[in-house]
């Protein structure tokens, strides 16, 4: 089930004029986490000097099954850069579920190549259609014993956008065009704005981007119903195309009716996570959180960081959050697009330093919609994004209503494992500053990712509330996180965190027979290797087995 490829590998370190010589073996295997009795894992190992890098199949069964032609690139070996254990691909993915993969066979067939989250965008589509997806998932959920895929409702929040055209007009540099809060204006020179504040909101000189900044307005007056524009970069405007003011956000609740209705229905639903747009202060975070408790729902809520006022409150939102969505497209159109990269980087190293999920989305591979492969700067994009330490990367368009779903999905596994493979840490481990400041169970975790690395192993942990897998998780040890759990709940909102395989088992009332189960689960399935080493981590305010030591950390030959 997603297995990539089976690579020998000579990893050679020189120290003066010596050459010394280890082997080491990967298997790119995507970080849903395969359990599998029919896929057992043949690396082959390099044993003699000067061995050339092998790409080869690991059985027929690992082929990719979807029609598609896989995207692969050759592994290129780097000195020093191959470690123990057995890699998985750490980095999640996200993908957008819309009239491309909406049915049976593709949300299957995404899973098999790598998609951790579906996200349902409440934009677009009705009850009724994201209905029909969430049973999906949840069928397939029930149905594979190897994989669990999270659901994120994601809502549409305030959008300011044009109104209907009879048909596309095109904008040329220079010409006036008219924008009016009238209802149901649409000729060559004028179009209503669904939003009644918006002739408050402006002012001459402000700049307007249509789509994005696909086509940008001067303003240069406007009126009591009106503002008239000059075209700066033109181009097709079509109906309903969304509006931004260069450096302003919209005067407009963060969560609107639509989007309380939304969320009842995710509530309804059990989803596991809201991805809230347009975020511009903590308060809003805390209501839905209040009404979140008062519904007695567990879901966690990450803020779509995507307007000009978010980004003063940034530090508030986050402390207030579960994570944060870099939410590119948006932010780009309120701020300059200089200043994106550099927000993104301090997203990612704000929510890292609080112990908090980070996703980085839009147009991470905008020319698969269309094309079958991506830009070579879209490939950096997502190693960038790798490197920086994202729990996740996201796919809008690209599994939406792209013609290359699968592909797309692909290229951002195998672009994450490589670049993975290149950022393995040594056993030191970097601190999580304020994370989990007053928990104990901080310095286990830290102790157990030291060690983990230092040894060559992967953590095997047990969570009812998957605290402490987290926790792992924000340390980024170089093996995978084994979290086993006895609720589907905290299976299914592990998949997000960068590097933890999320596996559902039954608890024994003793702890030493469940730990027994446990490593009996990963060596029969697959994923550890008799006499192979696994650091085990039991941690917790609530430890599971009550009569047990509370925290302790062991090294178990399997």
């Amino acid at each position: 089930m997603a297995q990539v490829v089976a690579t020998k590998l000579l990893h050679t370190s020189f120290v003066g004029n010596q050459i010394d010589e280890k082997i080491f073996k990967l298997s790119a295997v995507a970080s849903n986490c395969p359990i599998s009795h029919r896929r057992r894992r043949r690396v082959l190992s390099a044993t003699a000097r000067g061995a050339a890098t092998q790409v080869v199949p690991v059985t027929p069964e690992d082929t990719h099954k979807t029609g598609e032609k896989k995207y692969q690139s050759p592994e290129v070996v780097r000195k020093g850069r191959w470690s123990k254990p057995i890699v998985r691909r750490k980095t999640k993915i996200v993908c957008t579920i819309g009239p491309s993969t909406d049915t049976k066979e593709m949300i299957w067939k995404l899973a098999e190549a790598g998609m951790n989250v579906a996200r349902l965008n409440m934009s677009h589509g009705d009850h009724a259609s994201h209905q029909k997806v969430i049973d999906l998932v949840k069928e397939y959920n029930a149905q594979s014993k190897d994989n669990v895929i999270a659901i994120m409702l994601d809502t549409k929040g305030p959008e300011v956008r044009s109104g209907d055209l009879p048909q596309p007009v095109t904008l040329v540099s220079g010409q006036e065009f008219t924008f009016t809060i009238k209802r149901g204006v649409g000729t060559e020179d004028c179009v209503s704005v669904n939003y009644d504040d918006f002739v408050n909101d402006v002012e001459a000189g402000d700049m307007l981007l249509v789509d994005g900044g696909m086509m940008s307005l001067l303003v240069k007056s406007k009126s009591e119903d009106s503002v008239k524009c000059e075209v700066v970069d033109g181009g097709e405007l079509k109906s309903r195309r969304h509006l931004n003011v260069r450096g302003k956000s919209a005067t407009l609740p963060s969560i609107t009716e639509k989007d309380w209705d939304d969320i009842k229905f995710g509530v309804d639903n059990q989803v596991d996570f809201y991805a809230v747009s347009f975020v511009k202060d903590a308060e809003v975070i805390y209501e839905l959180k209040n009404y979140l408790k008062s519904c007695g729902a567990d879901i966690q809520v990450i803020p779509k960081i995507e307007s000009a006022d978010s980004i003063p409150n940034l530090h508030s939102i986050i402390t207030a959050s579960d994570g944060a969505m870099v939410a590119r497209g948006d932010l780009g159109a309120e701020l300059p697009i200089e200043e994106v990269p550099l927000l993104q980087e301090e997203i990612i190293n704000t929510c890292r330093s609080m112990g908090k999920a980070v996703i980085v989305a839009t147009n991470m591979l905008e020319s698969m919609i269309v094309h079958p492969t991506p830009t070579r700067a879209e490939v950096s994009d997502i190693a960038i994004a790798v490197r920086e330490g994202a729990d996740a990367v996201m796919l809008s368009g690209e599994t939406a209503h792209g013609k290359f779903p699968l592909k797309a999905v692909n290229v951002m596994h195998t672009v994450s494992l490589r670049t993975e493979s290149s950022i393995m840490s040594s056993g030191t481990v970097s601190s999580l500053n304020q994370a989990f400041k007053n928990h104990v169970s901080e310095m286990f975790a830290y102790h157990a990712t030291s060690m983990s690395n230092t040894l060559g192993t992967s953590i095997v942990v047990f969570t009812r509330t998957s605290n402490m897998a987290v926790l792992l998780s924000h340390y980024r040890p170089n093996g995978t996180i084994f979290a086993f759990t006895d609720n589907k709940r905290v299976q299914q909102k592990l998949a997000l965190y960068q590097g933890v395989c999320p596996i559902y088992m039954e608890f024994a009332d003793d702890a030493e027979e469940t730990f027994a189960n446990a490593l009996v689960v990963l060596k029969n399935e697959g994923m550890v290797k008799e006499g192979e080493h696994v650091a085990l981590l039991q941690s917790g305010k609530q430890p599971i087995w009550r009569f047990q030591s509370t925290h302790n950390i062991q090294v178990r030959k399997v």
